[in-house]
């Protein structure tokens, strides 16, 4: 991150904080920063859960419930993965105590001196994960780090141009339902008739409509996205590239998918939806940091770090950006790219599974993480789909496709993704089973409106059965003391 420097010193005899300054963690430091189940912050984490159980056991009721039932569901979501026990301590640290507007070395409230290097710590391992020359990673959400970056690149009423919300774009791009879509122009481009994205039809809108910022992203595409062809778009109307890869962006930083950071002048990501961390996001730019901004003098991360704080958001979360750089650590672990590996051959086999079963899979397959149903075939809608699913311990989410007739609630396709399916260690083999758990639900789901099903109650408690089998033999990261649900204890594809 850009830093400030600050003109105010320590105080004498008292060490400034930083980085690398820290006087209680060098080697035999008791001061309780160290790791280990003795450390001040496990310690409070543990005293915490116990005060929760004692005092509103309610509420530990319900969160204890989530946990178990995360474990024994088959959570084929493809706009999540799961963070590490780790990953959630680091995000319940006393970090979040600290009150620190601005950035490290130019705070506007003062004891953030351990904030300062935890957020250097997580911009670092930000930058390294993706190849990039700048990072922010105080934004909370993708969400919010594109109404950042869009507020800083275009003015109210300037144009945009991004992939319309029907043919898997986001509502942050310019979706008349967000407030991207009521402040500015948004021109959107569509899918050609296989269902990829039309790269002529959005070169042609440029020409006419010669927006600021073209969108390279989507939340509903299943294909590669073709960054050098956006940027190829974008200068021939000298308009910025934004890439927004939330749904991608483990993909990218293993390797799996191509890296828009250097292609992109700006990107954008989430740090949950495929990363393994916290709820939030990160702004990222390449070798275009020092581009000027729309007012040709200032560069692109000066702009960007305005853009953050103080044009958008206030406070950071301290603790989440700790987690994100617990997150971003293991990004660049050897494991983490063998998992996004998996990703990919578990949705290429999961889509073909499903295509051998008679099921439509839009664009005939996958490239990525995603693998997207039209349920006109069965009858029903997405809605009714992902409600019976659910019913048997199966997680998906509708979603309106190209052509759609039914509103967002309703939506006439389904969404699946396999993040979480690797993160158990599932491969293409279960990747057949869970195929055939999904078809049996649909197959057994009777259709009686747009919103209302019935589903045979003999396969959906056989495949409830099944699913937690499944899920007990490659568990969630949660660690192996963590209770399943009481179900009989069965083979993958085994009847009761």
């Amino acid at each position: 991150m850009l830093e400030t420097p600050r003109a105010a010193t320590a105080a004498p005899g008292r060490q400034q904080n930083g980085p690398h300054t820290d006087p209680g963690s060098g080697p035999g430091s008791t001061s309780g920063s160290g790791s280990g189940s003795g450390s001040a912050q496990a310690l409070l984490l543990r005293r915490g859960a116990e005060l929760l159980n004692r005092t509103d056991p309610e509420l530990a009721g319900l969160l204890d419930r989530e946990v178990e039932e995360q474990t024994a569901t088959l959570a084929m979501v493809a706009s999540a993965s799961v963070a590490s026990p780790s990953v959630l301590a680091t995000g319940g640290a006393a970090l979040s105590n600290v009150t620190a507007e601005g950035y490290p070395g130019a705070r506007y409230h003062p004891g953030a001196g351990r904030f300062d290097g935890v957020e250097r710590l997580a911009a670092d391992r930000a930058r390294q994960a993706f190849g990039a020359r700048y990072a922010n990673v105080q934004p909370h959400s993708c969400s919010s780090a594109n109404q950042a970056v869009l507020a800083a690149l275009l003015p109210p009423g300037g144009t945009l141009l991004a992939l319309d919300l029907d043919a898997g774009g986001h509502l942050t791009h310019g979706s008349s339902a967000s407030v991207t879509g009521r402040h500015y122009r948004a021109v959107h481009y569509g899918l050609d008739e296989r269902g990829f994205v039309d790269y002529d039809q959005a070169a042609e809108l440029a020409r006419v409509h010669r927006p600021t910022v073209v969108i390279a992203g989507a939340s509903a595409y299943p294909r590669t996205l073709d960054f050098a062809r956006f940027r190829a778009i974008a200068d021939s109307v000298g308009a910025f590239l934004v890439a927004d890869i939330s749904h991608i962006a483990g993909l990218v930083a293993a390797g799996e998918h191509p890296s828009p950071i250097d292609v992109a002048h700006i990107t954008t990501t989430s740090t949950y939806k495929q990363l393994g961390g916290p709820r939030g996001g990160l702004i990222l730019i390449g070798l275009e940091h020092r581009t000027p901004g729309p007012d040709g003098r200032t560069p692109l991360d000066r702009l960007m770090q305005r853009a953050v704080f103080p044009q958008s958001q206030g406070t950071p979360s301290p603790a989440s950006i700790a987690a994100k750089a617990h997150a971003l650590k293991a990004v660049a672990e050897p494991a983490f790219k063998e998992t996004m590996r998996l990703v990919v051959d578990d949705a290429s086999a999961l889509a073909g599974d499903l295509a051998g079963l008679g099921h439509r899979v839009l664009t005939g397959g996958t490239d990525n993480h995603m693998v997207l149903l039209d349920m006109a075939g069965h009858g029903m809608t997405g809605v009714v789909a992902e409600r019976a699913l659910e019913d048997c311990g199966i997680l998906t989410n509708r979603n309106r496709i190209p052509g759609d007739d039914k509103p967002p609630l309703v939506a006439g396709g389904l969404r699946l993704g396999t993040n979480v399916l690797a993160q158990r260690g599932m491969g293409p083999a279960e990747m057949r089973v869970c195929a055939g758990l999904l078809h049996e639900v649909l197959t057994a789901t009777t259709v009686l409106s747009d919103t209302e099903f019935r589903t045979d109650p003999a396969v959906r408690d056989r495949v409830r059965a099944e699913v937690a089998a499944l899920c007990r033999i490659h568990p969630l990261p949660f660690g192996a003391a963590v209770p399943t649900a009481d179900v009989p204890a069965l083979a993958p594809g085994e009847r009761p």
